[in-house]
């Protein structure tokens, strides 16, 4: 999660001082750090401020029941809805089961496809411990039942920091097949090359199955997982992520979209069809480049970005994946939008390429994370500011 991301601290001070200066500056500039990122804009997007002030809002969802529901899931352990009547309340409160440290807390929330029969959901937190928990609830005339609670997954986590976090469902899976991202342990540099072990959770997308049983696990294990049969923990998706903190998939195509934060010169976004067995390549690659060894580098099936842009004199630091936009604001459909956290800008790229971007706001958001509504209506998160907005666009 891009919350205390080491160069955010400095970043704070100097916007402090002066974010109209610095958003001035990077309006006029016409130097590229990435020529696919600065493309003229092709529309006018829009961001409206939608409900009240969150503390530290880090996800937007949907129960997709056909209430028309929206939840925000804050750091802190808490998630909060909005009823159909159109009033904010509280639907989980596990704030004494979270840690909130450094780049820690409740990260993700997940609901299952037969959410509005079985009442089953899914979060994804760091417990006391600092350790990944992924937990099963249901809920009952509308709120969260605490007693209910079921872990899932428990994964030790030997740093602070990149945690991963999401939670999704594929709706083209046909059945309920849950995927979690999990970063590489953090520190700086994963230096237990957890990303690239096929015997570390750690670095990857997991796919389970929470409503089977594979031997004494509290989940099943799809048997069209890569490594189900072979040698590599069968729980294993995709593998190469530094810390896939935001990953969507596309509600039309099925397409598996990732955001994974660099570690100090590139951010880039990922896109698979199903991202089944891919090697997203880190820590060999950092971005498309050499990161260990620092040239030289070669790794067999290595899969690179679609997008990718640095950070060098520029202030930004980490990607936050978003989706394809699937909802009516009609210049904006088939485009994938993402953002960078620390200078809130945000862009877009064809899903289906070519993949050069449009930056279309220069906000002054730090921006955690996008989230859809059942129509299909964008929406962003600002951590700081507490406030989540409707993202819409007109060409």
């Amino acid at each position: 999660m891009p919350v205390q991301h080491p160069r955010l601290a400095a970043r704070q001070r100097l916007r402090t001082v002066s974010v109209l200066a610095c958003l001035t500056a990077l309006a006029a500039s016409s130097v590229s750090p990435a020529a696919a990122v600065d493309s003229p804009q092709a529309l006018t997007m829009r961001l409206t401020a939608v409900g009240p002030t969150f503390t530290k809002p880090v996800l937007i969802t949907h129960a997709g029941d056909g209430t028309g529901r929206l939840f925000v899931v804050q750091q802190n352990g808490y998630i909060k809805v909005r009823t159909s009547g159109g009033t904010w309340k509280t639907f989980l409160n596990i704030a004494s089961k979270v840690s909130t440290g450094s780049e820690q807390g409740l990260l993700g929330l997940a609901f299952h496809p037969s959410f509005e029969t079985n009442g089953k959901f899914y979060v994804n937190f760091t417990n006391l411990s600092g350790d990944t928990r992924v937990v099963e609830y249901r809920a009952e005339r509308g709120v969260a039942v605490t007693s209910s609670a079921r872990v899932l997954l428990t994964i030790d986590q030997p740093y602070a920091n990149h945690n991963g976090g999401m939670l999704a469902f594929r709706p083209q899976d046909g059945a309920p097949y849950l995927y979690v991202s999990t970063g590489d342990g953090g520190s700086a540099g994963d230096p237990g090359n957890r990303a690239q072990s096929l015997n570390s959770l750690l670095g990857k997308i997991l796919r389970i199955n929470p409503d089977a049983r594979t031997g004494t696990k509290p989940y099943g294990i799809p048997s069209t997982n890569p490594y189900a049969a072979s040698a590599g923990l069968d729980e294993i998706w995709s593998r190469g992520l530094r810390n896939p903190w935001r990953f969507s998939f596309d509600r039309g195509t099925g397409y598996l979209w990732i955001g994974d934060v660099g570690q100090g010169r590139y951010e880039e976004v990922d896109r698979s069809a199903t991202g089944r067995a891919v090697n997203y390549g880190w820590r060999v690659y950092e971005g498309k480049h050499c990161y260990k060894p620092a040239t030289g580098c070669s790794l067999a099936g290595d899969v690179f970005p679609v997008l990718e842009y640095n950070q060098a004199g520029n202030d930004r630091c980490a990607v936050t994946g978003g989706y394809v936009y699937r909802g009516p604001s009609v210049a904006l459909v088939n485009r994938y939008v993402y953002a960078d956290y620390c200078t809130g800008e945000i862009w877009s790229v064809p899903q289906a390429g070519p993949y050069t971007a449009t930056r279309h706001l220069d906000t002054a958001h730090y921006i955690s994370s996008f989230g859809e509504d059942e129509s299909g209506n964008l929406y962003v998160a600002s951590l700081y500011g507490g406030r989540i907005y409707r993202i819409t666009a007109t060409s």
